[in-house]
Formats: structure tokens, sequence, C-alpha cells
């Protein structure tokens, strides 16, 4: 059984910035890739950002491109949302999750593991 437990989330104000993490209790990690996805309240699940199994490819949601950095290190089981700029609109419960496929994958349905989520608000 894999656990994924996520950190870092908190209170910041607009522009400033937050790096989430989620380690990983199983032996699976390195070889699937990881993905972090948001829930606003009153709102649908989205995806956020995915990296493949080795790191060498990512995938980020338009409304965060060239905001948020993915990264991952697979000695420490560990994937990092580095997350700057952050806006009001980006206040949500955040999750990681662990996928079926080696690549970066943004559908959710591809996504086996999940964590609880760790809450991210930005005031305005």
């Amino acid at each position: 059984q894999v656990q994924l437990v996520e950190s870092g989330g908190g209170l910041v104000q607009t522009g400033g910035s937050l790096r989430l993490s989620c380690a990983s209790s199983g032996r699976i990690f390195s070889g699937y890739s990881m993905g972090w996805f948001r829930q606003a309240p009153g709102k649908e699940r989205e995806f956020v950002a995915a990296i493949r199994y080795n790191g060498f490819n990512t995938q980020y949601a338009d409304s965060v491109e060239d905001r948020f950095t993915i990264s991952r290190d697979n000695a420490k089981n560990t994937v990092y949302l580095q997350m700057n700029s952050l806006k009001p609109e980006d206040t949500a419960l955040y999750y990681c999750a662990l996928s079926r496929r080696p690549i970066a994958t943004t559908m959710s349905h591809d996504y086996v593991y999940w964590g609880q989520g760790t809450q991210v608000t930005v005031s305005s």
C-alpha cells in the first residue's frame, strides 16, 4: 500500500510563494509519474501539474504555467510544487497523486493513489 503525505501549505499574501512537498511511503514511486491537483470550495478538482517518472518531462495547467514548478527527488520518494506569484484564485486544497503511467498525465483517472491534501490560502 502506498501512502502520500503532503506538507507545506499555509496562508500567504498575493504575490508570495510556497513550496509544497509530497512524501511517498511506497517503493513504486520512482517508476511512475506524479501529479498535483487542487480543489477550491464549490468547484471541481482540477489538474495543476504533472511530472514524468524520471523528471524529464512536465505538464502544467495554463493557469499556473510560468508560476509553478513541479520537481521530484526519487531518492527521497518526494515530489515538490514550487508556487510563485500566488494569486487569490490559487486558494484551494492541494493534493498530490501517484499515477499508474510512467509518462506525465493530466487525467485524474490515471492516478491511483492520492494524499489527504494540504490547504493553500492566498489573501488579497
